[in-house]
């Protein structure tokens, strides 16, 4: 993940890069290897899969919500696949918001389970089946890019605009999961999040094969609350400087700040730490959902809930007719593959 990654892997190739070049490329022979040779099972129901290129966080879960959002509006029923991080089901489960911790689902699941069932599992044909039961007509993949464990009709590509693609060099020289010509291959579109242009030769290499590039920016909810305050803000995503920012921009100061590696379980001396530094400097505490999501069942220091702020943010596309042009183009790559015209 990006905050446990190592820092070179976002600049420009330097010498680390070139010394673990040759296992990247055996890394990356094996991966596109799978790729190519996986026997997929094709499951009944059309499946879009929101993935990235490289290991860290790109905003697929705000994008994978949007899409179900406007799945919904064309009078589908979504469902979420999900592995889930460092889920514990051996079996196919379907995420009760209520009663699962992050510790059992992953923290993603349970922010996606706000908005439509959640099957987390290994075994993505059997997660997918799992949520055809619960009356789902449409297969919402969230990351599985690179599995190549179920047929995937669409697959959306998730791109920070700020990050893109690192130095270019496959894990452990750099952050991509496979090389980046051959993961190309199995891709329908790109989409950017956010403002900057690391992931422009990514898109220059899609449009010239004939492939869609959208655009969308991240929106903080209700970003009045901020305004004014003063933060300890702290977060365990991929990349928490963003987070940081995004609190500046919504009107908040961000005083003190704490990052930690992504989908990070905070242990007691860490929240005992904040909250007395917070109390000590007047400050109020703010992080993400994600981390909010890890946190509900724990104990927390005497105060923490109270002075804690959670900023949710959502996935606006560019364009109105995104979300339903690519909810359309997974349905008709499906309605294809059943010879149905």
């Amino acid at each position: 993940m990006a905050s446990e990654s190592p820092p070179f892997w976002w600049h420009e190739p330097d010498w680390r890069a070139y010394c673990l070049s040759p296992f990247a490329s055996l890394y990356g022979a094996v991966a596109s290897h799978r790729m190519r040779r996986a026997r997929r099972e094709k499951i009944a129901l059309p499946v879009l899969c929101v993935g990235n290129l490289t290991v860290g966080g790109s905003g697929k879960t705000p994008v994978a919500i949007a899409l179900a959002q406007a799945a919904r509006t064309m009078n589908l029923t979504p469902g979420f696949l999900s592995r889930g991080h460092g889920g514990s089901f051996g079996e196919p489960h379907l995420v009760d918001a209520r009663h699962d911790s992050a510790r059992h689902v992953g923290d993603e699941p349970l922010l996606l389970a706000e908005h439509a069932p959640v099957a987390v599992t290994p075994n993505r044909a059997a997660g997918a089946k799992l949520l055809a039961g619960e009356g789902c007509d449409f297969v919402i993949m969230d990351d599985g890019f690179q599995s190549a464990r179920i047929h995937i009709d669409y697959a959306l590509i998730v791109l920070d605009a700020r990050y893109g693609i690192g130095n270019g060099f496959v894990i452990p020289a750099g952050p991509l999961r496979a090389p980046l010509v051959d993961q190309l291959r199995f891709v329908d579109s790109v989409l950017t999040v956010g403002e900057g242009d690391k992931a422009d030769d990514v898109v220059r290499k899609t449009s010239r094969a004939g492939k869609a590039f959208f655009q969308a920016h991240v929106r903080p909810r209700d970003p009045a609350r901020l305004a004014g305050r003063r933060f300890l803000a702290f977060a365990g995503i991929g990349h928490p400087e963003k987070f940081f920012d995004s609190v500046t921009a919504a009107g908040g100061t961000v005083a003190l700040s704490r990052s930690f590696p992504d989908h990070h379980f905070f242990a007691d001396d860490e929240l005992a730490e904040m909250a007395g530094t917070a109390e000590m400097a007047g400050l109020d505490l703010i992080t993400t959902a994600k981390d909010a999501a890890r946190l509900l069942g724990s104990t927390l220091p005497q105060g923490f809930a109270e002075r804690m702020t959670v900023l949710g943010i959502d996935a606006v596309f560019e364009l109105d007719q995104t979300g339903p042009r690519i909810i359309a183009d997974t349905l008709g790559a499906w309605r294809r593959r059943r010879g149905v015209a």
